[in-house]
């Protein structure tokens, strides 16, 4: 017979944890399946990676950072520790290596969750298996030849993994950017498929960028004030950790000898094409610049801040490569940004729009009762996939459960 109970998790990083703490507080019983241990996903981070926001934005109920460096940035070992120690503070009721491979709702109510511990039937489920999920590859992928090592960026652990040769990274984000910056410094040659992504200077007026988003209110938009529900799958802020925080962006990449090119397009004759479309993706992320600068100054004028210094970004030659040949590559590397995967095991019909996020008031998914939704991109806020604003919609879900 199946094993029954009240609350199911799903996932036991900290949108997982943080539901579990205020699920533990409101006097619920609950389990946490885990299909690894705790912070699985943040173990398979590449070996130098660190957190982009600053350790004081660790914000999880009852989880907050409280070591000495909170201007600093955690590296992967250490944030692993940190939800470690979360789980075990309040006996996170976890179950490691129990992934979860399918979960529909049953007619009368309820959902049956098939484990790799076997069935479960449980009454009530919370989804929080992380906002990063599914790698993005364009069109063009398939077309790369057999035998040139293609990855995508859970993968990627450093340079010397990598095969002899050149670098192509499709994919200009944060992950893509950090990598870039990573080669470059190990001798590398690398050329960099850049996209759309936001930017601005890790620190300004004295303050780091997490900082002014947090004052000025940028954390908390809605989903309602993005121009359109694509834009959900917007890249963050680039920004890095690395060597206690500074500017990465394309700039700065170009400047350390990234080769930076347009779009991938794919490959043919033995050359990987791309657009002619890098002065455009400049552009908009200049704009997205410009943006958050207006933010910083609302925020300066309203607390009666000294006026910081907001240079326009500096001239950007376009002239990039539309083609380069394949044979000088060792491997290409896919850092193009996650897609929502909830939909292939995920099995309740209209839980998901049309890009694959959970249609939800609240977190409380409207296709079943019973289902909830924690650690997704814009759930409710900007802020709801970072550490910093997890715990807060964790909180509301948790609320709801109780109330039931």
């Amino acid at each position: 017979m199946p094993e029954r109970i009240d609350v199911a998790i799903i996932g036991a990083g900290p949108a997982g944890l943080a539901t579990s703490h205020e699920l533990v507080q409101a006097g619920v019983e609950h389990v946490v399946l885990e299909r690894g241990r705790v912070g699985e996903t943040w173990r398979g981070r590449w070996d130098s990676f660190c957190l982009v926001t600053p350790n004081w934005s660790v914000q999880l109920p009852g989880g907050e950072y409280d070591g000495n460096l909170p201007d600093g940035f955690m590296p992967r070992d250490e944030i692993v520790r940190h939800l470690t120690r979360y789980a075990a503070a309040f006996d996170a009721p976890v179950r490691e290596q129990t992934g979860v491979t399918s979960l529909e709702a049953l007619p009368d109510g309820g959902f049956t969750l098939q484990t790799s511990g076997g069935e479960i039937c449980a009454d009530r489920v919370v989804v929080a298996s992380g906002a990063y999920q599914r790698p993005h590859r364009p069109k063009g992928a398939d077309s790369l030849p057999a035998d040139l090592l293609a990855i995508n960026v859970e993968r990627y652990r450093n340079p010397e993994a990598l095969p002899a040769g050149g670098i192509l990274l499709v994919g200009s984000g944060q992950s893509g950017c950090q990598i870039t910056e990573e080669l470059l410094s190990a001798g590398r040659e690398v050329f960099l498929a850049c996209g759309r992504a936001p930017w601005t200077h890790r620190t300004t007026g004295g303050h780091d960028l997490v900082w002014w988003a947090v004052e000025s209110g940028f954390l908390e938009q809605p989903v309602s004030a993005l121009p359109h529900p694509s834009a959900r799958l917007t890249a963050n802020v680039l920004a890095t950790g690395r060597d206690g925080g500074h500017d990465l962006h394309l700039r700065t990449l170009r400047a350390a000898g990234a080769t930076l090119v347009g779009h991938f397009l794919g490959t043919a004759d033995g050359r990987a094409r791309f657009a002619n479309d890098l002065a455009e993706t400049v552009a908009w992320s200049d704009e997205r610049h410009r943006e958050f600068n207006g933010l910083i100054r609302s925020v300066v004028r309203e607390r009666g801040l000294p006026e910081p210094e907001l240079p326009e970004p500096e001239p950007f030659d376009a002239e990039a490569p539309d083609q380069i040949d394949i044979d000088g590559l060792g491997a290409v590397v896919f850092t193009g940004g996650f897609r929502p995967d909830y939909g292939r095991w995920v099995k309740v019909s209209g839980a998901f729009d049309d890009l694959g996020f959970p249609v939800h008031t609240q977190g409380a998914s409207l296709a079943a009762p019973g289902l909830y939704f924690v650690g997704v991109h814009f759930l409710r806020k900007r802020k709801s996939s970072i550490l910093y604003g997890m715990g807060e919609d964790a909180a509301l879900v948790a609320q709801q459960i109780a109330a039931t």
